[in-house]
């Protein structure tokens, strides 16, 4: 399990799973796609934090993949 981050401290997880998969993109951005201590913030959105885990990030993933910057969309 992820550790407790207190800058989330409610039940709703739902800032925190969307600020993990941020996190995790903007560490490959910056620190390239061999730096391994980016995969915790994958670990921590992809099995915690994120409810229908797939579902949530599907769509973000595709734009990304055509170039488009990462937003909001389906995280309700």
């Amino acid at each position: 399990t992820v550790p407790f981050d207190p800058r989330f401290p409610n039940t709703n997880q739902t800032k925190n799973c969307w600020q993990n998969y941020v996190d995790y993109h903007r560490c490959h951005k910056v620190k390239g796609q061999d730096y391994a201590p980016c995969e915790y913030f994958k670990k921590a959105y992809k099995t915690t934090l994120c409810p229908n885990r797939l579902d949530w990030t599907s769509g973000n993933d595709r734009d990304l993949q055509n170039g488009l910057p990462l937003r909001v969309k389906g995280f309700k």
